[in-house]
């Protein structure tokens, strides 16, 4: 009933070619992204847990009729109409899960987004997907209502927690919803990526890709099972955690633990405390938990998972010699929605990404888009059942060409087919599996009335793989000091999304330019390098 998304999407000649040639890929016509839960029902897993916590569990059946509440309240009393956007702001919890289904049942378009944004990066994505309606976390209310201000197409809202509407909503008793009917090729995701500008970009995915992403990665690489307990780190506003910590159990019917609080510290308390047997990190993570959990609090763990940045081999090998596990690499993106390179068990390369999941394909290119012999090394090129469409904005045309979804990453391929990560093509940088564009937290730093000039770029680091470090330049050079790289780092983290911040800055008197004063980016990166 509201055509927005679809009408904004790109033309299909500038889509990426799909291919579906596996015989799970081939979906009927009318399809929804909540029937995932009818299946784990239809299958007798419905008196089984499907999420669990600290404080209680709901089994599929109670996740289900809370589902069905929640979207009876968004179309009854908030009066979504199919094809309307929800912005779903809230933190990895059981009401997200269930909050997230029921936009989809709806036949709403889900945008979720991170907790630790800020009202103006809210309001940002708000007016770019003409978001009308919101669900979310209580404790996040005066962020929410502040990107109300402004964002005008906001209109209505409701929450969670402390009493909202929605708690009412979420009460066990048998209701029922008629469901709207849903096209396979309808859209139910809105997935916001920053890119290498800072400017967000749309990723727009169908109901039938949320299907892709388990019968693809899922189903072949991590294969689990109905007695497996799935958590980790990242949020489900990312694709990554949204298919390691919600889609992938409820296909596979089984269970979600959500952690009671952040920390890595809380991370190793909860998979002993719910056996966890599939995690899902970023290698910064891995690394943390090998410093802070103690041996037998893994011993649970059967499947690991890593992607947001390299994995270095380093890592796996020490994951492995104290867990003997090996962790499962892959490449993903918010334009495929979740991994397409990747390898499991014995095929496993420590310091290779893997090779193409299988229901997509990938080669190397050269700059004209063509494919390279073993052990060149050029442009990532990526098609599959799922693929990149951008609302409504140009950068299209640089993400897709001639059929194939180009990554932004540089690659080589050996003799055997194996795909190994070389460097990034674009000014992203990739901090413990986060994306943050340079020109963002410059744009932040420059707000502060003491800097004159900055430049951002991704510095090495051991831990994190890189770290946001500022070049800043001061309006009073004497001004330099460690007190005011401090008072910069809280102006930033106050700014914007605080893991945004740069955890290194230095001062200098002048930052590299060309002779008509453009920023030389490139020789700081060097310097990087170096």
């Amino acid at each position: 009933m509201d055509s927005f998304v679809r009408d904004n999407l790109p033309p299909l000649s500038a889509q990426p070619e799909y291919v579906f040639d596996l015989p799970e890929l081939g979906y009927p016509d009318h399809l929804n992204a909540s029937e995932l839960l009818d299946r784990a029902i239809a299958a007798g897993r419905g008196d089984h847990p499907a999420v669990v916590w600290e404080g209680g569990s709901w089994t599929y059946r109670e996740l289900d009729i809370r589902v069905d509440h929640i979207a009876r309240a968004l179309v009854e009393d908030m009066g979504l109409e199919p094809g309307n956007r929800v912005l779903l702001h809230g933190p990895n919890r059981p009401q997200t899960i269930a909050a997230w289904f029921a936009i989809a049942r709806a036949g709403g378009v889900i945008v979720a987004t991170m907790p630790l944004l800020r009202a103006a990066e809210l309001a940002v994505i708000i007016g770019k997907a003409r978001i009308t309606h919101a669900l979310a976390d209580a404790a996040l209310r005066p962020t929410v209502e502040e990107a109300r201000c402004a964002a005008p197409e906001l209109e209505t809202i409701s929450y969670w927690g402390a009493g909202g509407t929605l708690d009412e909503a979420m009460a066990l008793e048998e209701r029922g919803f008629d469901r709207p009917q849903t096209r396979a090729d309808d859209p139910v995701l809105i997935a916001f990526t920053s890119g290498t500008t800072g400017r967000p970009k749309g990723c727009v995915h169908f109901h039938r890709d949320v299907f892709a992403m388990a019968d693809t990665f899922s189903r072949h690489v991590l294969k689990p099972g109905p007695e497996d307990v799935f958590a980790g780190t990242p949020p489900y506003a990312f694709t990554f955690g949204l298919g390691g910590l919600v889609i992938f159990p409820v296909a596979a019917g089984a269970t979600i633990a959500c952690l009671e609080r952040p920390g890595f510290d809380a991370l190793c308390e909860a998979v002993e405390r719910h056996r966890v047997t599939t995690l899902f990190t970023a290698p910064t993570g891995y690394r943390a938990l090998l410093k802070t959990c103690a041996p037998d609090q893994l011993r649970s763990l059967r499947k690991c998972v890593s992607a947001g940045e390299t994995l270095p081999a380093a890592t796996s090998e020490a994951w492995f010699a104290a867990t003997g596990i090996r962790i499962i690499d892959g490449i993903g993106s918010t334009e495929m929605i979740h991994i397409f390179i990747s390898a499991s068990g014995d095929d496993i390369r420590p310091g290779a990404t893997g090779r193409p999941v299988p229901g997509y394909r990938a080669e190397v290119q050269d700059e004209r888009g063509r494919a390279l012999s073993p052990g060149s090394t050029g442009r990532l090129a990526v098609k599959g059942p799922t693929g990149c469409r951008y609302l409504a904005d140009p950068r299209q045309a640089d993400y897709v060409r001639n059929g194939w979804n180009l990554t932004g990453d540089i690659y080589r391929i050996d003799e055997d087919g194996y795909f190994w990560f070389v460097a990034r093509g674009d000014d992203m940088i990739i901090s413990s599996g986060y994306n943050i564009g340079a020109p963002e937290v410059e744009a932040a730093l420059l707000k502060h009335p003491a800097v004159a000039e900055c430049a951002v770029v991704g510095w090495p680091d051991p831990e994190r793989g890189q770290i946001v470090k500022a070049f800043v330049v001061l309006n009073e050079p004497t001004a330099a000091s460690e007190e005011t790289a401090e008072a910069l780092k809280a102006f930033v983290k106050a700014t914007i999304a605080p893991y945004k911040y740069p955890r290194a800055i230095e001062f200098r008197a002048e930052l590299p330019k060309t002779q008509t004063g453009k920023l030389q980016r490139f020789r700081l990166k060097q310097e990087a390098s170096a």
